[in-house]
């Protein structure tokens, strides 16, 4: 699973804090880690110099091998929480699509459950 970040001039993103943040992507989604092919995250910092309540932005787009990317946005105080916000988000939606994925191929229908209780 390869993971890109993104930012805007305003932010101030070094080499440690990308490893940090990297990291705390790759920890959230490691269940789905052979599934997913790439992780963009891009970050904002939406009121640039002014200090504002929920001004950091973080929008993570999954690519799940064989499906249409999956993107989650989550805004918050710090980058720190926009991005574990904006993880904890994906992993959800991944969780969920993927189900949806697997449940919509080779697995047992409603009508075929049905009619083998009625037989019985």
């Amino acid at each position: 699973m390869q993971i890109q970040i993104n930012t805007d001039k305003n932010i101030n993103f070094t080499p440690e804090l990308a490893q940090r943040f990297q990291e705390v992507i790759a920890h959230e989604l490691r269940r789905y880690a052979d599934s997913i092919t790439r992780i963009e995250a891009h970050l904002n910092d939406t009121n640039s110099a002014k200090k504002g309540v929920r001004d950091n932005r973080c929008m993570l787009e999954a690519r799940i091998a064989g499906m249409v990317p999956i993107s989650v946005e989550h805004r918050a105080d710090t980058l720190d929480l926009a991005i574990r916000g904006a993880a904890s988000q994906l992993e959800r939606l991944v969780k969920k699509t993927i189900s949806k994925e697997q449940d919509g191929k080779g697995g047992m229908s409603i009508r075929y459950i049905s009619q083998n209780n009625l037989e019985e």
